[in-house]
């Protein structure tokens, strides 16, 4: 599990609880929207860029799913994310 890892970053995090939502759809529905939204590589991913970018997953999630509960479950969790994610951390290998 990516939050096993010493170094998880900001988007390790973001893929892993994102996993729970989408399943093995997860990473390359978030780096698209990094990609999509920020014009950034998703490892590049930041605290600031995650609060900008939970506005458009929420959009793009509530087109998958009309359980609203689900919705601001998750949005919580990235929000969470990134209070709590340090931007020093490189990308992990692992």
């Amino acid at each position: 599990m990516v939050g096993d890892r010493i170094n998880t970053t900001c988007y390790d995090k973001v893929v892993d609880v994102t996993n729970k939502y989408l399943g093995p759809a997860a990473n390359r529905f978030i780096d698209r929207q990094i990609e999509n939204h920020l014009h950034k590589l998703p490892e590049k991913l930041t605290a600031k860029d995650l609060l900008i970018l939970t506005d458009w997953i929420k959009v793009a999630v509530s087109l998958l799913t009309e359980d609203k509960k689900i919705v601001e479950k998750y949005i919580k969790e990235l929000k969470d994310i990134a209070k709590n994610c340090s931007p020093s951390l490189k990308k992990s290998k692992t």
